[in-house]
């Protein structure tokens, strides 16, 4: 497979990638109908909607209306190239490497979406997990995936574990509400979702239960520096709604990443 063919699958995949996360939170389909600007909702040209090079063409305005374009969506496109060309380089052409270009789709949408809505769509979360689950009855694999018994309790593992802490901290933070020990601290709405509970299932079905407490440990501590400055700041309190999902997509690259630079030393 040549490099140039990764570039432009990526950038396509990247442009889909776009639509999703668009269209996803509002429930809309996003195998029909041609894009279209959210201001002027005059339908985009295929011209104006070629992966990262029309946004630079139309110096990120839409051409009716002139209204900015965000440069997310030339971001989301790069990050998806980047992604499948990395992939690429380390597992060459593989069912491993279509399997993680998958993933790693995915886990670009849902990073956005909850981002910006703070919801996890279960349209994506769902089908990953059986992906996870039933790609980990085939033993010829990378190393990198484990075996069916260890993707199921992976799965089951990442999942328990967010609900407990979603249970405990809803029991909490009723008894706060009718007594008010800790104004300050609790929301008066759940912390995580359920979510994040089906999010770090999928990473379980995925990698197995090692990687669950590695995940959620590094993915405490990237979410703990990024808000920290801004508790200190005054700009975020105790109580601001925090998206999660991000940080365990970022758990899970590092862990991705450490794990592979092992398996090649060893």
């Amino acid at each position: 497979m040549d490099i140039a063919f990764v570039i432009i699958l990526g950038a396509l995949w990247g442009s889909f990638a776009n639509v999703c996360i668009f269209r996803l939170p509002g429930e809309k389909g996003v195998v029909s109908g041609r894009s279209y600007c959210p201001k002027c909702e005059n339908k985009i040209a295929w011209y104006d909607n070629i992966p990262i090079i029309s946004f630079f063409l139309l110096r990120g305005k839409c051409r009716s209306c002139k209204t900015s374009i965000s440069i997310q969506y030339a971001i989301v496109e790069a990050i998806n190239i980047i992604s499948f060309v990395t992939v690429y380089y380390f597992f060459g052409i593989s069912i491993t490497t279509i399997l993680l270009m998958i993933l790693s789709l995915s886990f670009l949408i849902i990073f956005f979406i909850d981002l910006k809505h703070f919801i996890i769509p279960n349209v994506l979360t769902f089908p990953m997990m059986f992906v996870g689950f039933i790609k980990s009855f085939d033993p010829n694999l990378h190393s990198l995936f484990p075996n069916y018994l260890n993707s199921l309790i992976g799965g089951l593992l990442g999942y328990g574990i967010i609900w407990a802490i979603i249970t405990f901290y809803n029991s909490v933070s009723k008894l706060n509400r009718r007594y008010g020990f800790f104004k300050n601290i609790f929301r008066q709405k759940e912390g995580m979702g359920l979510g994040d509970a089906k999010l770090v299932a999928v990473v379980g079905f995925w990698f197995g239960w090692i990687s669950i407490p590695f995940v959620l440990f590094f993915s405490s501590v990237i979410a703990l520096l990024w808000v920290v400055p801004d508790l200190i700041k005054k700009s975020k309190k105790l109580t601001s709604q925090i998206p999660f999902g991000p940080y365990i997509i970022l758990g899970l690259i590092l862990f991705i990443v450490s794990k592979q630079k092992l398996l090649i030393l060893l």
